[in-house]
């Protein structure tokens, strides 16, 4: 038995964080696809090839070292918004678990269509994950992404505070 589980066994947030972190590389690596296929629609409609497209499309296994970040934040956002941390009555037949995986992968999947419409997100996850994912660049597109998160929710995230609504001045 874990250390987590001998704390408080009947807080859902032990099963959404082991969900969650199952599906971590599943969801990056739809994430990183999905804003290939984006990247290549929106900012290539006639195909032309120069060498960032070509890049691009030959691309086949993606860094998803640098998007750790923005994928545990995101997850923490969800787990901050569905509220209680006691565990539901499932009538369905479902597990706890399987309940919060599909949850929680819907969830990922419609903040990745909203993420997908801005410009500047699909370029940051192009650069922490094809583009540059070796160098500075990648590093200011983490900072980028934070930026993103927090404007999009209107939610700060801190490491020690944890998360906290932006109030506006």
């Amino acid at each position: 038995m874990t250390s987590c589980h001998q704390l408080f066994p009947q807080d859902k947030n032990y099963i959404l964080k082991e969900v969650q972190s199952d599906l971590q590389p599943l969801l990056l690596d739809r994430l990183v696809s999905k804003v290939k296929q984006t990247y290549l629609a929106q900012s290539n409609p006639l195909g032309l090839e120069d060498d960032t497209v070509k890049k691009i499309k030959a691309c086949r296994q993606f860094t998803l070292d640098h998007l750790d970040i923005f994928y545990w934040e995101l997850a923490g956002v969800f787990r901050y918004r569905i509220g209680s941390n006691q565990l539901e009555f499932i009538f369905s037949g479902k597990s706890q678990y399987d309940k919060y995986h599909d949850d929680w992968y819907d969830a990922f999947d419609i903040w990745m269509e909203d993420f997908l419409i801005s410009p500047y997100f699909v370029r940051a996850v192009l650069e922490m994950s094809i583009l540059a994912p070796s160098n500075r660049a990648a590093l200011l597109a983490k900072d980028r992404m934070k930026v993103y998160l927090s404007q999009y929710f209107n939610l700060k995230v801190y490491k020690f505070k944890g998360i906290v609504p932006i109030v506006a001045a």
